[in-house]
Formats: structure tokens, C-alpha cells, sequence
């Protein structure tokens, strides 16, 4: 059987309904017209011109003309520079993609290795200078100097060059001591500790607050589950720390800058948002977050120096380094990681290691990596342990503020060769000592702290070197100019030798000039991001650390040495 067919509706209306279709549609454009005219006219009226009776209106016109223009001149340039922007982009993405193809098709990984590194050396390299610089300017600017320590290690976190060039600067700069984390360690300890510190340097016990947010975020207003979050959104000893800078100041009646300088993660920036009670500088878990000087206004007397961390001296211990030094995410590999995690392990107790943690006993570092690999889910294709990361991780811990440990003062108080009872009344002079024990008191009083069970008893390996002197930040600079001068030398020689030939003598005599043109501007440089000693003073300090750094060197360093880099 043949299916019906189906017909489609029809599209026809009642005269009546499209007549009443049609007034509507002529009542809302009546209503719209009356509606446009009581907000009055906002079509823009066209250019009426320049009339007819108006002087000079020829060269009226030929301006505007003109102007057109250079308008449109300027939209043509601006769209070529674009486009040229666009195919630079587009030729170097094309280069790489290219490059990583070929490298993968022939195989050359080894090479494609030695070159990250170089590069990676590179910039490590170029980091650690603008470190170096800019903490030099904090120094240099501030009028009182706050070296920050974690609670948990505050011998480890002194620095001696530091406290060395600050107390022998031969001016008027104050040392003051900001004991931060103070909640992550027992309250006997932290009493000790303030005892101890306070015999060398004015002490205040700090804790900073770390849940801060910032001014421009959104606030939700969600039901939640209620938490306790007093312990980390409120700071103890901020207003300690302010009164005694603002009583300070006054006794010296002008306006002062204080800098904040310490190691990684001893929480410098997170003391200044505590201050502020606003998240004005950045923090986070990683290493070297804060790269640059940053000033914060206080009040109209006060100004407070943000600076990047004290780059540590790799002639220090294995745990000062896995602790203090300035470690980048891509930079160090699973082998490095694993021995800073076994550095630090080492010198802790292994049953409250395994109580904190709550693992079974293991033998070595790699099985307790593991344990806490496959308990925390950071595995790998095949179940894995991923131990690169877990190793990032514990050491994140271990900085951070997740681990209570603490290690214990020295049974007897020796004094450092730099410091002297006069250097410390100087150190002293100009604070109210009385009111401060009396505000460390009272944070100390009014703060939960860990129970000494629950806290690992950390062994420490004392104060860490960091590189603050001048000298030793421009080894390499030191090390060109001392080849510069050897060359010279043997070139002087030379020439001596044949002096029968004019155009000889004539060549050599243009390099001797520019070399030491070279040499000028090297030293026209150090001059500039050094301190303020003299020309001869700089001349003797270059020659004997190019000295040092060249007897210390192998062979390999110097077949490694990368001539291509601009000191000059």
C-alpha cells in the first residue's frame, strides 16, 4: 500500500489576526518614537564644516586634510609593524618546531642536553648576580637592617658576612634580629633561643600571618564548614616591631628606611604583609620568589625594603644547601634532590621521622621517598614511585611552614671575631631593650606552640656563609681582567723582541690601546655596582680573588669557561 501524504501546515492567517498583528506592531513604534523623544536626541549630528564666510578657510581645510593623513600613515605603520611582529613569530615557531623534529628523528639527545644545560648554567648564573646586586642596595639604602631567622634553625639561618659588613660599615646602620615561625617550635626552646640571641643583637619574636588575602578579590558568601583559622590570618609581634622602628626614628628625627634581608623562605615578605595586614608583596612555597627591591610605605617616617634572598656560598655543608640555597623547579635533577633530602634526614632522629610521617621503618632515603610516594599518591606510569617530586615536596615541607622542628642553642656563648662589647652597645644604642622583653613576653604568652614530643629534634650545622662582599660576587669579572693583563703582558714582549718592523709595532700598539680600553670600562663598572672604596683598594681586591680563583680552578672549569659573555 501507497503511505498518505503528509501536509504541511499552512501559513495562512484570519484577517482578523494579522490586522491585530499589524496595530500592535504600529502601537510599539509609536511608543518607541515617544520614548526617544523625551530622552532628548543622542544621534550624532554631522559635521556642518567650516561655512563659507569664514576666514582662512582653505588653510583650515588643508589642516584637517593633512592631519587625516598622518592619522592614516599611522594606522598603516602600525599594521605593518604588526604584521612583521606576526611572521618573526611565526618563522621562529616554524625553526623550532623544525629543530625539536630533527632532533628526534636523528637522535640527538646527548647534545640537545649539553646545550639546556649550558643555558640553564646560564641563567643561574645571571640570577644569582641581580640577587647580589640589588641585595647590596638594600643594604646600602636602609638605615636599620632586619636579618630574619626561622625559629626551627636560627643558627642556620645567620648569615656572618652579613652581620660582619653591617656592624663594621663605619656608619650609623642598626642590626636587629626578627626570630619569625615562632609557633612551629616548643616554648621552652623559643625562650632559650630569645636568651641566647639577645646577648648579641636586639631580638624580637615574630609570627607572622600567612592566610592573607588580597584587597581585589572576591569574597563568597558560602555556607562552609567551620574552621579555625585564627592561627593562620592573625600575626603576633607586628606592632612590637613597629614601635620600636617608630621610637627609633624618632630619636633620630628624620625619616628612615629599613631593610629585610635573610635567607629563602624565613618568611621576609610575609613579615611586611603581616605589617601591612594586606597581601602587598608576594610569598609562596617556592625559593626565590622576591627578585627585585621593593619599598613599602609604612607611615610618613617609615619605609620598609622587600629584598631578594642571600644567595648561599656552596662551600657550606650538604644541609645548609638543601635547606638555604636557592633551588628552581627545572633545576636540579632526582639524583640532587634525593641526596638534600638524605642531607637533612641525617641529621634528625629516624623513630620521630617515622612517627611524623606515619611510615614503617626503611633502610635508606629512596625506600622512605617511596613509602611516602605510593601513601600520597604520587605515582608514575605502572605505579612508579614519582621520587623527584616527593623529594620537591619534602623539601617544600621542611622550609615551609608544615614541619615542627627545632635544634637547641650552643651550651656556651661564644662570640663571633666580628663582634666586640662596644661593637654590641652600638648594636644596642638607640632601642628601648626593657620594652621589648617586655612585648616578647607577652607574643610568647599569648601563642599555642607544639608539645616537645611531637617536635623533631633537628641537629644544626651552625651559621651558613653567603656571598655579600663585593669581591666575592665579581670573581669572574676579576678572572677576565687578570687574562686580559696576561696577554698584554706576553704582547709587550713580543713587540720588544721585533722592533725592526714599523707596521708591526703600529698593530700592536692598537690592541694594547684596546685592551685597555676594556679593562677601563670593567673597572668603570665594578666601580658602579660596588661600594665606595677607592680605585687602588678595588685594584688589590680583583688581583688577589682572580689569584684565589685561578689557583682554585681545574682544567675542565676553564675549556668550560663561556668567553662570549659581555662583562664589559
Amino acid at each position: 500500500m501507497k503511505r498518505p501524504k503528509l501536509r504541511k501546515a499552512s501559513k495562512r492567517l484570519t484577517c482578523h489576526k494579522r490586522y491585530k498583528i499589524q496595530k500592535k506592531i504600529r502601537e510599539h513604534h509609536r511608543k518607541v518614537r515617544k520614548e526617544a523623544k523625551k530622552r532628548g536626541r543622542k544621534k550624532p549630528r554631522k559635521d556642518p564644516g567650516v561655512p563659507g564666510a569664514a576666514p582662512f578657510k582653505e588653510a583650515l581645510l588643508r589642516e584637517a586634510e593633512l592631519r587625516k593623513q598622518r592619522l592614516e600613515e599611522l594606522k598603516r605603520k602600525q599594521k605593518l609593524d604588526r604584521q612583521k611582529e606576526l611572521e618573526k613569530r611565526r618563522k621562529l615557531d616554524a625553526k623550532r618546531s623544525a629543530a625539536a623534529i630533527q632532533e628526534q628523528t636523528e637522535g640527538k639527545e646527548s647534545s640537545g642536553k649539553s646545550e639546556a644545560k649550558k643555558t640553564k648554567k646560564a641563567l643561574d648564573k645571571n640570577a644569582k648576580k641581580s640577587f647580589h646586586s640589588e641585595l647590596e642596595k638594600v643594604i646600602e639604602a636602609s638605615d636599620v637592617v632586619l636579618e630574619v631567622l626561622d625559629a626551627r634553625d636560627p643558627m642556620g639561618c645567620r648569615c656572618p658576612q652579613l652581620e660582619q659588613a653591617i656592624t663594621c660599615s663605619g656608619g650609623e646602620k642598626k642590626l636587629l634580629l626578627v626570630l619569625n615561625k615562632i609557633d612551629l617550635v616548643p616554648k621552652e626552646n623559643l625562650e632559650k633561643w630569645l636568651n641566647y640571641l639577645k646577648k648579641e643583637f636586639p631580638t624580637v619574636a615574630f609570627k607572622s600571618a600567612t592566610l592573607l588575602k588580597d584587597r581585589n578579590m572576591q569574597t563568597f558568601s558560602r555556607r562552609r564548614a567551620r574552621i579555625d583559622l585564627s592561627r593562620h590570618t592573625e600575626s603576633f609581634g607586628s606592632e612590637c616591631l613597629v614601635k620600636l622602628l617608630q621610637e627609633y626614628g624618632r630619636t633620630q628625627d628624620r625619616a628612615i628606611q629599613v631593610g629585610l634581608v635573610g635567607f629563602p623562605n624565613v618568611g621576609k615578605s610575609s613579615i611586611i604583609n603581616s605589617i601591612k595586614k594586606d597581601r602587598v608583596c608576594d610569598v609562596g612555597p617556592a625559593r626565590g620568589v622576591t627578585k627585585s627591591m621593593q619599598a613599602v610605605r609604612i607611615d610618613k617616617q617609615m619605609k620598609i625594603l622587600d629584598s631578594p634572598s642571600i644567595v648561599a656560598d656552596p662551600t657550606n655543608s650538604a644541609v645548609t644547601l638543601a635547606l638555604r640555597s636557592i633551588i628552581h623547579t627545572g633545576e636540579s635533577c632526582s639524583v640532587n634532590m634525593v641526596k638534600a633530602v638524605d642531607a637533612v634526614l641525617n641529621h634528625c632522629n629516624k623513630q620521630q621521622v617515622m612517627m611524623f610521617y606515619s611510615i614503617p621503618d626503611f633502610k635508606n632515603t629512596e625506600e622512605l621517598l617511596s613509602l611516602l610516594a605510593q601513601k600520597r599518591g604520587m605515582l608514575k606510569k605502572g605505579g612508579v614511585p614519582d621520587i623527584e617530586n616527593i623529594a620537591k615536596s619534602l623539601l617544600c615541607d621542611w622550609t615551609g611552614a608544615k614541619i615542627s622542628y627545632h635544634s637547641e642553642p650552643p651550651a656556651s656563648q661564644i662570640l663571633p671575631p666580628y663582634l666586640t662589647e662596644d661593637k654590641i652597645a652600638e648594636m644596642q644604642a638607640g632601642f628601648n631593650l626593657k620594652k621589648l622583653e617586655e612585648e616578647n613576653s607577652s607574643t610568647v604568652q599569648a601563642l599555642k606552640y607544639p608539645s616537645p614530643a611531637s617536635s623533631i629534634v633537628f641537629q644544626s650545622a651552625g651559621m651558613t656563609n653567603g656571598k655579600i662582599v663585593k669581591n666575592k660576587v665579581v670573581e669572574e669579572e676579576s678572572e677576565w681582567e687578570d687574562l686580559e693583563t696576561s696577554h698584554e703582558e706576553e704582547d709587550f714582549m713580543e713587540t720588544d723582541d721585533d722592533q725592526d718592523s714599523i707596521e708591526k709595532e703600529e698593530g700592536n700598539n692598537v690592541k694594547e690601546d684596546g685592551r685597555m680600553q676594556m679593562t677601563r670600562n670593567a673597572e668603570l663598572g665594578m666601580g658602579q655596582t660596588g661600594h665606595a672604596h677607592s680605585e687602588n683598594e678595588i685594584a688589590e681586591s680583583g688581583l688577589a680573588n682572580s689569584l684565589s680563583f685561578s689557583l682554585d680552578k681545574t682544567a675542565g672549569e676553564n675549556d668550560a669557561y663561556d668567553f662570549n659573555t659581555d662583562y664589559v
